[in-house]
């Protein structure tokens, strides 16, 4: 088990910058792979950006250039610094961390979400 807390969201205006940081509860090398998730009104929850156990990271392609995921194992934690933030990044942004065990079974956890809004 392993449990995660978000922080950094709040409102900023197009064109900013916020830097989001999610803690997880133990040692997140016995993770997988770690991501940030968002999910704006009425939409799907959609994949932002995934960094491995490994370093390898992963943006979705409305973010690369300007979304950055890095993490620091020894501070259990992962980072998304977010520039040149346009309206549409307005959503809740969630943590995930995954477990992969046996064959082909995964755990999925989940933060409880950290408000972004970005205004014109």
């Amino acid at each position: 088990q392993v449990q995660l807390v978000e922080s950094g969201g709040g409102l900023v205006q197009a064109g900013g910058s916020l830097r989001l940081s999610c803690v997880a509860s133990r040692s997140i090398l016995w993770l997988n792979a770690m991501g940030w998730y968002r999910q704006a009104p009425g939409k799907q929850r959609e994949l932002v950006a995934v960094i491995g156990s490994d370093g390898s990271t992963n943006h979705a392609d409305s973010v690369k250039g300007r979304f950055t995921i890095s993490r620091d194992n020894a501070k259990n934690s992962i980072y998304l610094q977010m520039n040149s933030l346009k309206p549409e990044d307005t959503a809740v942004y969630y943590c995930n961390a995954k477990r992969e065990y046996g064959v082909g079974g995964q755990l999925n956890y989940w933060g409880q979400g950290t408000q972004v809004t970005v205004s014109v």
